[in-house]
């Protein structure tokens, strides 16, 4: 990586892919990502972050996906595949997603008959590179699929992975893993084509990588050796955090946690392979739960809360001296919220990533807040508030008469409406980066929050609409980036 990437002042937006207008579903990798960089780029931006891009479970939360690999098939564009000429025509707007799914396989259907030896050669190329994660990949969700289970209730020999029967497993599903592998090469396939935009228009692609996996996932069946499970493929313990702003009884995430030993012996692999991949796709990572790094909050498998959890020290000083010998200095930011201690910082210190600050957090204590603006130092990002915040007009419009007039004062009484005095003093701050959540530049309300910590229901699917991008804001945004030198160096 360029040694200043991450050492000088940038401003960026936050938005999810999903999030993006489109016919379908959900947003997707076609022409409104594009779109949507130009109008970063239009902006003065020089980041776009979203979350995690792998394929959700059952919840929709991009924080629990079936591989640390793999891009969901929902945001692969139809409209490059039309222009590709594999697909005839994208189905009418608007379509679900069980619509997309079928309009993939016909595209699928009409690369075999269709596609030019160019194609085919790149098909194969990215098959071979990719090695490493997606056979294990395309089998793992070619069984899952065949059998609608969880991996750890299928047959013993599939659970086990047994040779014999991973190899009827394989002849039997030929034809889906030919399937699912084109459809990874297709996601891939159009993200360089975004990335490569992104590039062009000075705009970095700023991802998102949880610290865990999810227990039924193409990783854990593959590598069950690399995490506390039981002989049978259940989880010992597993992951979340203690009760906090979040949550009075904390959060039981479910992931299954590490052996860090085992990580260890070889040679770290899986992050390795890992870090490969989020390189691939981003300029910078922000790691997720960058504490459980130093170390993790442990909770009893069969416990239901993350209430009597205990911390266990974690590996993850020898990792990152891993990974810095074999990529040299790693584009990451740290999330470190929450019950943060003296070791966690000097770790993400040792390894120069950036820590951040949420602008939502400072103004419900005195002066000792570290996410006060004037606490702030040069290695952190600051946000008005992440995807886990309420909107900041919602955020500012719940608080108390008291604490609304305390946060107008410490503002210096501005005569704007909110969000945009919390966007001055994001843009003002010292942090080398800032970031404003799409919702906070568009003026939302709490309607349009993307997740609500601790509960299961109505997150991860807000959209915005570009009828809601007043003619005025892209001049607005570029005179404040500019105002506070974060405009894009010449």
């Amino acid at each position: 990586m360029s040694p200043d990437l991450l050492d000088r002042r940038r401003a960026g937006l936050l938005l999810h892919l999903t999030s993006l207008p489109g016919a379908g579903a959900c947003g997707d990798l076609g022409w409104e990502a594009h779109n949507f960089v130009n109008f970063a780029a239009d902006c003065g931006f020089t980041l776009w972050q979203m979350l995690p891009v792998g394929p959700p479970q059952g919840s929709l939360s991009p924080y629990q996906t079936s591989s640390a690999h793999a891009g969901w098939a929902q945001l692969i564009g139809l409209d490059p595949l039309v222009q590709a000429g594999w697909l005839d025509a994208a189905p009418p707007a608007p379509y679900d997603a069980a619509a997309k799914v079928r309009a993939l396989r016909r595209a699928h259907a009409g690369f075999q008959a269709r596609a030019d030896d160019a194609a085919r050669r790149e098909l194969d190329a990215f098959h071979a590179e990719q090695g490493c994660w997606l056979d294990d990949y395309a089998l793992y969700q070619a069984i899952h699929d065949e059998r609608r289970a969880p991996w750890w209730q299928w047959p013993k020999g599939l659970r086990g992975r047994e040779s014999r029967a991973l190899g009827q497993a394989r002849k039997r599903l030929a034809a889906e893993l030919d399937y699912l592998i084109w459809e990874q090469f297709v996601f891939f396939r159009q993200w360089q084509d975004l990335h490569e935009h992104a590039r062009e228009r000075g705009v970095l692609l700023f991802g998102d990588m949880p610290i865990f996996v999810a227990h039924d996932s193409a990783e854990v069946w593959a590598r069950p050796g690399d995490f506390d499970l039981t002989d049978t493929g259940e989880t010992r313990n597993v992951a979340g955090v203690p009760p906090d702003y979040f949550s009075e009884t904390g959060q039981r995430w479910g992931n299954p946690l590490y052996r860090w030993d085992r990580l260890a012996a070889s040679d770290y692999k899986f992050w390795i392979d890992r870090m490969q991949t989020q390189l691939k796709l981003f300029d910078v990572v922000r790691i997720d739960h960058f504490r459980g790094f130093e170390s993790f909050w442990e909770v009893p498998g069969e416990a239901e809360t993350a209430m009597n959890g205990r911390w266990v020290p974690a590996g993850g000083d020898a990792l990152f001296a891993r990974l810095e010998q074999e990529f040299g200095r790693l584009p990451l930011v740290a999330e470190d919220l929450g019950v943060i201690t003296d070791a966690v910082t000097a770790l993400r210190k040792k390894y120069r990533m950036p820590g951040m600050k949420i602008l939502q957090f400072a103004f419900d204590s005195g002066p000792d807040n570290p996410y006060l603006p004037f606490r702030h130092s040069r290695d952190a990002v600051v946000y008005t508030g992440t995807h886990d915040n309420d909107t900041t007009l919602g955020w500012y419009e719940s608080l108390p008469e008291e604490a609304c007039h305390a946060v107008d004062d410490y503002l210096g009484l501005p005569g704007e409406p909110m969000p945009w005095p919390l966007i001055r003093t994001a843009l003002g701050s010292r942090a080398n980066l800032a970031i404003l959540p799409m919702q906070d530049v568009l003026g939302l309300d709490s309607e349009h929050r993307m997740n609500t910590p601790g509960t299961a229901d109505g997150n991860w699917r807000w959209r915005f609409t570009w009828e809601q991008v007043t003619p005025e804001l892209p001049a607005r945004l570029t005179r404040l980036v500019r105002q506070y030198g974060r405009a894009p160096a010449d």
